[in-house]
């Protein structure tokens, strides 16, 4: 019975000591270099954000031409992409259209070197394919950022300042995978249409990309809801959020 009382008790310290321990034992800090925003390689004084803007034209009473959007992102930037895959680090695509002083205006805002952006810029300006949709009227304008100065060094720098910073500052990883699903439709369904050939002529230009612009939309309308929107509210845990209707949906 002692021998038995013994062990009952060395038992009892053993585990009391075991509780004691892990109990008092802190969690470890995370390592975050590989996917926290600006990783220290990229932030560095050469480096920050940079904006091509493209004004279309929009002519009075008419819709907006969106389909160019989609011919500037595929025909113009994606060359860009791929040849300067490994100095461009974050990129996104910007879309907007409004009856003000700006217009319609597609814009392409990437995150690099000074002078990997005015590499960038020159190749745009160099474009005859550019060049040729601008002769045409359907480009007013393309506007480029000086890089002669860094005006926009930080990750949050191209965020909403409405946003908390911890939004700001993480948001561009979001919105560059959004772009890049974007650009991928429109380089899949591009594939598939053009089969017969691609378009040479500003006319035939238009018509492509109008056809291509429409089988997105079907897309979005007919499967954003789940693709897009359900699997995002998962991510958040299936949380409900606050609309302009200042509704609460799921989706």
């Amino acid at each position: 019975m002692r021998l038995i009382s013994v062990s009952r008790y060395v038992l009892a310290v053993t585990l009391l000591v075991t509780i004691l321990v892990t109990g008092c034992t802190s969690l470890k800090q995370v390592e975050t270099r590989d996917v926290r925003p600006a990783p220290p390689e990229y932030a560095s004084p050469e480096t920050g954000w940079w904006y091509a803007r493209f004004r279309l034209d929009w002519a009075e009473g008419a819709e907006a031409s969106w389909y160019m959007d989609l011919f500037l992102a595929h025909q113009i930037v994606l060359p860009i992409l791929e040849k300067y895959k490994a100095e461009i680090y974050f990129w996104r695509f910007h879309r907007r259209a409004a009856r003000d002083n700006t217009g319609h205006q597609f814009s392409f805002i990437f995150f690099c070197s000074a002078q990997t952006a005015h590499e960038i810029f020159q190749t745009f300006r160099a474009d005859a394919l550019l060049q040729q949709v601008k002769v045409a009227g359907l480009i007013i304008e393309d506007i480029y950022d000086d890089t002669r100065h860094i005006l926009k060094p930080n990750m949050e720098d191209t965020s909403d300042k409405q946003w908390s910073p911890y939004i700001q500052e993480t948001w561009p990883y979001y919105i560059m995978g959004v772009s890049r699903m974007w650009l991928g439709l429109i380089t899949e369904i591009a594939e598939d249409e053009s089969r017969d050939g691609m378009p040479t002529t500003v006319g035939e230009i238009e018509t492509f990309y109008t056809k291509i612009d429409s089988a997105i939309t079907a897309l979005w309308e007919n499967e954003g809801r789940h693709a897009f929107l359900h699997h995002l509210n998962a991510i958040f845990s299936y949380k409900p959020l606050i609309v302009y209707e200042k509704r609460r949906l799921k989706f």
